[in-house]
């Protein structure tokens, strides 16, 4: 065993137990470190409380003196909880979070020192930011940026430092961030399916998007992990030979979670507790060292942030317990990857979910308005769905019999569907009294009893109904969910809006508003039919049967993100006030740099690995074969080739291999030097993924020969079979 893999199986078998911390009730420390609307009540004055709640639940705008009040009550809540430090807290265009801390402390005019933050450093900043990725909305020499409080999502304290959530954009308003493109489609979406639901009932007045996410992630031993340079570099494996036993048994998944494991969970959801984010769930997955988490459903942009936050503590927490955490969508071949499933719904500020069924007629007659128009949303928008999840490490995840593929299709189950087909067959224009009756009572009546014996769920379907709400399933792990959400609540947004015109003009035209619904509702259930699919979507039928639907099948990320930038998208983004050509344009150029720079990345990291590890190994192997055939020789003479015949086969076996690995990686770099050439950037993510990725599978294939030809105590790296099992 090599000198490096032996010292880093050594130090992760010789780890001392963590001792798991005392909790509380989780009731009790939850949301400690927030300054929630508790706090606020504490530290503030009547008027700047009541400002931040219109503000919240009105989105006015809080003035500059209330400002000030609100960060004078949020610094000496910040100091009493022993922080030294605040920071606007952003999610630029990278994926990751941001922040610059700046200290409360100042110098006054006699020489002493204070702790301030007033309304100015509360409301707005200027942290220039010039480097995060801007996809030509500003140039380095106008390189100013802001970053601006959202008093929707509360303050917190992460170590000694208040962090303010904020969104970020240019010197000209431009979106530079997630969570801006992503606060105008929930104003969309408030909008219009409040306009909706006063159809139903006259006091609503507010629709909230509600999000819960799944996160799936892998624990890998902290020194194991460090030993290998493409976890490092890249988050992932990039060669490896599979180990003998890996998920074939079932053995891991909802199994007992390893000690190490759950003291790592216990800390972990005590950390989030503190920070006001709900954990709920926590269970093995399929694959080794897979896990799941999962918390309770929260108001979209929130939960976005939880989200967002929770990954940046999972880390830290992680090394704490001598982990190291991958949330790559698959950061081992031949095992299940790792998503992010996100569930959303629609309720009013009167308690109802828009996507549950009710106890009257009139109620279910809402829910399948909500629910249809979803359907149709994404039957429209197929292509930009698809777009909304993709990614480099997605890419390895979707369709391969683990995930969704990149087929964009709704499940709704066998009861929904015959639901479906009995209105498509209502009778188009005004009802008479006893078809409506019939129609209320045995369809729209049944619709509680139906989706009570209706709770399965199809895994394979990217967007699925599941009783209450619609499970994205196809988004990756490592992806901000603000992504897909924005993307959720803007289609969806656009469809209601059309709805109601579509309603209207039939009520203009004297048909009763039930009727007008009942039929714009039954063109839409026609018209929508293609996307609607109850099988297999891992199975060769249904891509054949896609094709004669005509839905897309992107299956790469550059191929998917043209749909950002098509004429509907970008008309669709700025009639519903969520993002200007600019700011789409913008993206899909990010996007695609930053898949053209992961897989260069890759590229030349197992470019590295090959030649300075796996083939230098090779070749010092084989010279130990040569020897001891030299040795036979010596001792058989003639007759030596028939002694060593294995050993003969297995020098030409090596030299196979390493000839094989040189020249794939010397073709690699041709067309990597001929990508990079390349100015278009969609041109360029294409040439990176169809004349460069293709060579990765090549070159592991003959790396992985050589890891299960080579003696096991020269093999440099830490193999799948060590570091699969948390010991």
């Amino acid at each position: 065993m090599s000198t490096l893999r032996f010292a880093a199986l050594r130090k992760s078998l010789n780890r001392k137990p963590i001792k798991i911390i005392d909790e509380n009730k989780r009731s009790e420390i939850f949301g400690e470190n927030v300054f929630n609307k508790s706090k606020m009540q504490q530290y503030l004055s009547v008027e700047a409380f009541k400002s931040v709640l219109d503000a919240i639940d009105n989105n006015s705008k809080i003035d500059r003196k209330e400002a000030s009040q609100v960060a004078a009550g949020m610094k000496e809540w910040a100091l009493s909880k022993g922080a030294t430090h605040y920071t606007h807290w952003f999610q630029p265009l990278t994926g990751a979070t941001a922040e610059k801390h700046d200290a409360f402390f100042e110098i006054i005019e006699n020489g002493d020192a204070i702790e301030r933050f007033v309304g100015s450093e509360l409301v707005q900043q200027e942290p220039d930011a010039s480097s995060f990725p801007h996809g030509g909305i500003r140039n380095t020499f106008e390189a100013r940026g802001y970053t601006a409080w959202d008093p929707t999502s509360p303050a917190f304290i992460y170590g000694t430092t208040l962090c303010i959530p904020t969104i970020f954009v240019s010197y000209k308003g431009d979106a530079l961030d997630y969570k801006t493109p992503l606060l105008r489609a929930l104003n969309a979406i408030d909008d219009s399916a409040t306009a909706i639901c006063k159809f139903f009932d006259k006091n609503v007045k507010k629709v909230n998007s509600s999000l819960g996410w799944e996160q799936e992630y892998f624990l890998v031993d902290n020194a194991l992990a460090s030993s290998r340079p493409d976890i490092i570099l890249t988050g992932r494996t990039l060669l490896g030979h599979s180990s003998a036993k890996g998920q074939q048994l079932d053995d891991h998944y909802f199994g007992t979670i390893p000690s190490r494991a759950m003291a790592f969970m216990r800390d972990l959801e005590t950390e989030c507790m503190l920070l006001g984010i709900p954990l709920k769930t926590r269970h093995n997955e399929v694959a080794p060292n897979q896990f799941e988490l999962a918390p309770i459903f929260e108001e979209t942009n929130l939960a976005v942030d939880h989200n967002s936050l929770l990954m940046d503590i999972m880390g830290k927490t992680a090394k704490r317990h001598n982990f190291k955490v991958l949330l790559h969508e698959k950061p081992f071949a031949g095992i299940s990857g790792s998503g992010k499933h996100n569930n959303w719904s629609l309720s009013t500020d009167t308690g109802v979910n828009l996507l549950s069924p009710g106890k009257t007629p009139m109620s279910n007659l809402q829910f399948l308005t909500f629910f249809i128009n979803t359907i149709k949303a994404v039957n429209d928008n197929e292509e930009l769905v698809r777009a909304a999840i993709a990614s480099a490490g997605n890419d390895h995840r979707l369709g391969a019999g683990e995930a969704p593929p990149a087929i964009i299709s709704v499940f709704i189950g066998e009861q929904l569907t015959s639901v479906l087909k009995e209105l498509e067959s209502v009778t188009k224009g005004k009802l008479s009294p006893k078809e409506k009756t019939d129609l209320k009572l045995n369809v729209v009546g049944k619709i509680p009893e139906i989706l009570l014996d209706n709770t399965d769920r199809n895994r394979t379907s990217p967007f699925a109904f599941t009783g209450n709400k619609f499970e994205f399933r196809a988004v990756g792990s490592m992806a901000n969910c603000a992504n897909p959400m924005t993307v959720i609540n803007t289609i969806v947004a656009k469809q209601l809006k059309d709805f109601k015109i579509e309603v209207d003009k039939l009520i203009k035209k004297d048909m009763k508003k039930d009727d007008a619904i009942f039929n714009v509702i039954r063109e839409y259930i026609k018209s929508s039919k293609n996307i609607l699919f109850e099988g297999n979507s891992y199975s060769e039928e249904w891509q054949k049967e896609a094709k004669k639907r005509k839905l897309s099948n992107n299956n790469s990320t550059p191929e998917a993100l043209k749909a950002k930038i098509s004429e509907k998208t970008i008309a669709l983004f700025e009639e519903m006030g969520v993002m200007n050509e600019i700011e789409s344009k913008a993206r899909y150029e990010i996007e695609n740099d930053e898949y053209t720079l992961r897989i260069q990345i890759e590229s030349r990291v197992l470019g590295d690995i090959a030649r300075n590890h796996i083939v230098p190994t090779a070749i010092k192997y084989q010279n130990t074969l040569i020897e001891n055939v030299k040795g036979l020789k010596e001792i058989f003479g003639k007759e030596f080739t028939i002694q060593a015949k294995e050993q003969i086969k297995l020098i030409k076996d090596i030299s196979k291999h390493i000839e094989e690995i040189n020249s794939k990686v010397d073709f690699m770099i041709e067309e990597r030097k001929k990508a990079n050439k390349t100015l278009d950037s969609n041109k360029k993510s294409m040439m990176y993924c169809n004349k460069v990725k293709p060579y990765f599978d090549e070159i592991r294939y003959h790396c992985d020969k050589l890891e299960m030809q080579i003696d096991d105590e020269l093999w440099p790296l830490i193999k799948y079979r060590e570091m699969l099992f948390i010991r």
